[in-house]
């Protein structure tokens, strides 16, 4: 296993998480998984973008009153 690894230029750990998380899965669930991740990642930026631009703007109403 640790050659198979070093080829492939993972870690063993790495090769470990991985199979855990993907072992089982068919071919389209692992595609719909990683829509689903994708997606994901892509909703927390939006959360992180609004969420300052909430600050900022709460501030700029602070600054008036």
């Amino acid at each position: 296993m640790a050659e198979i690894c070093r080829r492939a230029g993972i870690s063993q750990a790495t090769y470990f998480n991985w199979k855990k998380k993907y072992d089982g899965l068919l071919p389209t669930e692992m595609k719909r998984l990683k829509q689903l991740e994708e997606e994901n990642g892509k909703l927390r930026k939006l959360v992180a973008d609004l969420s300052l631009d909430k600050e900022m703007l709460q501030d700029v109403i602070r600054r008036k009153l």
